[in-house]
């Protein structure tokens, strides 16, 4: 667990005390997900976008190799 995630688990726990101080119950989940859902959802978002973007290239160079295997195991006719 790296350190962003133990900051948003805190954030987390700050809102929910936060929207459960609020005087009814809609106040208190508008609360929920406008102070502490959407912002850690963004923030997960854009922390994980590197390695989505390294998880794509490596699935890539995979397969162009696994097309060179094939293409090297089929005899080609000319």
């Amino acid at each position: 667990m790296n350190f962003l995630h133990i900051i948003l688990i805190g954030w987390l726990y700050v809102t929910v005390l936060v929207s459960a101080t609020e005087p009814n119950i809609v106040a208190g989940i508008l609360t929920f997900i406008l102070y502490g859902g959407i912002p850690c959802g963004l923030m997960l978002y854009f922390a994980g976008s590197k390695v989505r973007r390294q998880r794509a290239r490596h699935l890539e160079a995979l397969a162009r190799q696994q097309e060179e295997v094939a293409k090297e195991a089929s005899p080609e006719e000319r």
